[in-house]
């Protein structure tokens, strides 16, 4: 699995569009993978992890099972603050059965109701979902802090729809029960809105 760290410049414009709006956001990158209108866009995630500090500038990880193109990104003035960073993850070793990890996730806890998703905003039940979604891609949740509760608005290029979604952000450590299913599921991301810069989970040894 390919990790990327992009650190983008909030004064840039583009930067500072791709910032305020997720869907662009999800856009630019795609472009990394899919360089025109003709390629297939691979499956990444992405999460925007935003500096204490304005002149610090916004950290955008990036996941995916290919590696990006980044080129464009670079030569584009002052978008980015820093130069990419890029690394190769092994799940194979980092998910083991029985192991602990640190894990952070930005997610939509939801559920479905009549044919329609529905947002869940009471903390406890925010963790049931976070603990049911490990029992269905094979980890259990030792322990996790929920915080940066949001709501994101976005408007469909295609429909011209607006979207809100609300988000919340885990941290905590979990104990892997299934290591082939949660390795799917780290590829797959987690929970709704992934096109949102949500559902990337990030595993770390403790």
């Amino acid at each position: 699995m390919y990790l990327s760290q992009l650190k983008l410049n909030p004064t840039q414009p583009e930067a500072r569009r791709d910032l305020g709006d997720a869907y662009q956001m999800h856009r630019t990158l795609a472009r990394a993978f899919a360089p025109d209108a003709a390629s297939e866009i691979p499956r990444f995630l992405w999460r925007l992890e935003r500096e204490r500090s304005p002149g610090e500038g916004n950290k955008v990880l990036v996941q995916a099972q290919t590696g990006a193109r980044w080129a464009g990104l670079e030569a584009l003035p002052g978008y980015l603050l820093a130069g990419i960073a890029e690394k190769v993850v092994d799940l194979d070793r980092l998910i083991v059965e029985g192991s602990i990890l640190r894990f952070r996730l930005r997610a939509n806890p939801a559920v479905k109701r009549d044919g329609k998703r529905w947002g869940l905003h009471d903390e406890q039940e925010q963790l049931d979902w976070l603990r049911r979604q490990g029992a269905r891609v094979g980890f259990a949740v030792v322990g996790a802090d929920m915080s940066q509760h949001e709501r994101l608005r976005a408007t469909q290029r295609r429909s011209g729809m607006l979207i809100t979604v609300d988000s919340v952000q885990f941290d905590g450590q979990l104990r892997v029960l299934d290591a082939v299913a949660l390795r799917n599921a780290v590829g797959a991301g987690l929970g709704p809105g992934k096109a949102l810069g949500l559902g990337m989970l990030s595993l770390a040894p403790i």
